[in-house]
């Protein structure tokens, strides 16, 4: 029977895309969600990094379920607001998820910023932690722009106002499977498959 690993999210989007990657390099595990743990609490993003709150999501999934544990926690990081709003991108605007209040916000906030600098990178932290104690992280950037307008009806956050560097649509133009290529979380989840491979050999 393959070994069972909770991933810390009830996002189907991330489920699935974590499937792919772990099916891609021949991984046979079998995923959950934390949605198949009714009574999981919801872990507040207490750290000061975003590979802090992967750890810190993981670890206390794997302590309660006794599963090894995989987490994420990733946002935008814009130069012109010196790396905001980083770990609080999700809740920039005041309520956590509001994607059309941060997106505003946040294109108000660097309106008069000229667009040579208007550079941003989106950054992914991603973890496992096993019940016995045994951690790692690893990291995914994409680097691109802030545009002016929001474009676009795919993807979520603020994937309607970013374009990868080297492209010309912004995230939320960009397919799916083209975008997973490319994501800060999909870079992440990469680099973290060959980690879960070796962790559960």
């Amino acid at each position: 029977m393959p070994p069972q690993v909770v991933l810390a999210s009830k996002n189907r989007h991330k489920l699935q895309e974590l499937h792919r990657i772990l099916e891609s390099h021949g991984l046979d595990v079998e995923l959950l969600g934390a949605d198949a743990f009714p009574d999981l609490p919801d872990i507040a993003e207490t750290e000061s990094s975003f590979a802090g709150n992967a750890l810190l999501k993981a670890r206390e999934i794997a302590r309660i379920t006794g599963l090894p544990a995989i987490a994420d926690d990733s946002g935008l990081c814009i130069n012109a607001l010196n790396g905001m709003p980083g770990i609080f991108s999700a809740r920039w605007s005041g309520n956590h998820g509001d994607d059309a209040g941060n997106v505003a916000l946040v294109l108000a906030q660097i309106d008069d910023v000229p667009d040579a600098r208007r550079g941003a990178a989106f950054h992914c932290a991603a973890a496992i932690a096993l019940p016995d104690g045994t951690e790692r992280v690893v990291e995914g950037t994409v680097e691109g722009a802030i545009i002016r307008e929001p474009r676009g009806t795919g993807g979520f956050g603020y994937d309607p106002i970013f374009i990868p560097l080297g492209k010309s649509r912004t995230l939320a133009e960009i397919p799916a499977s083209e975008k997973d290529a490319i994501s800060h979380r999909g870079r992440a989840l990469e680099a973290l498959a060959p980690v879960i491979a070796a962790l559960l050999d």
